[in-house]
């Protein structure tokens, strides 16, 4: 059962295409593919040919179940400075690294290929607010600016800036920004191969 919001066409060119090479070089059809991520397989299909856009949960349960970093589903595998240990920081939103997921921004910021994924994320305020998160791994979370909501399980956390979170990611968690014009945060999770990456409303 599909509990994300049906979003627009894709902001990255060519993200529909590398979602369908990454299956195929999995060598899972695309029922096999859908039912690892929660998805239908008319929902996948939609992504890979553009005509949807998949949230960031969607990537990242996609991710895992291609064992590939996130990176080179979001930039493919000549993305610049793929090869260097060095992420250069961008200037602005003009930097070509810079993407959307579901209304959420985020910026590689680690290199790809490792057992641990780093990213630079903004989370708009009413953006996936209703979204709990539950797939194998731990996260840890570093508040830059704005104020982060952070539910695990019943329990409510209030995140300031220079507020960390490290948690299973098995628990069910929820992030929601407090106020506008959102919350940034640096995000790590554990990049693991499973067939478990369930997403449910709260």
């Amino acid at each position: 059962m599909e509990n994300h919001p049906d979003l627009p066409a894709e902001d990255l060119p060519g993200l529909g295409a590398r979602l369908r090479e990454r299956r195929l070089s999995s060598h899972l059809t695309l029922e096999a593919a859908a039912a690892r991520v929660g998805l239908s397989p008319a929902h996948l299909s939609r992504l890979e040919t553009a005509k949807r856009q998949p949230s960031l949960p969607v990537l990242l349960g996609l991710s895992r179940a291609y064992g590939v970093p996130v990176e080179s589903l979001l930039l493919g595998p000549e993305a610049p400075g793929a090869a260097s240990p060095v992420v250069r920081g961008q200037s602005g939103p003009s930097g070509g690294e810079e993407g959307l997921a579901g209304g959420w921004t985020y910026r590689p910021a680690g290199a790809p290929g490792r057992a641990m994924q780093a990213l630079r994320v903004h989370i708009p305020v009413r953006v996936q607010d209703d979204v709990v998160r539950v797939h194998p791994g731990e996260e840890w979370l570093y508040v830059l600016h704005g104020q982060l909501q952070l539910t695990l399980d019943r329990e409510q956390y209030r995140l300031d800036p220079g507020d960390a979170a490290h948690f299973d990611s098995m628990r069910p968690h929820r992030l929601v920004a407090v106020d506008r014009p959102g919350v940034d945060l640096l995000f790590l999770h554990t990049l693991l191969q499973t067939p478990t990456a369930d997403l449910f409303p709260h």
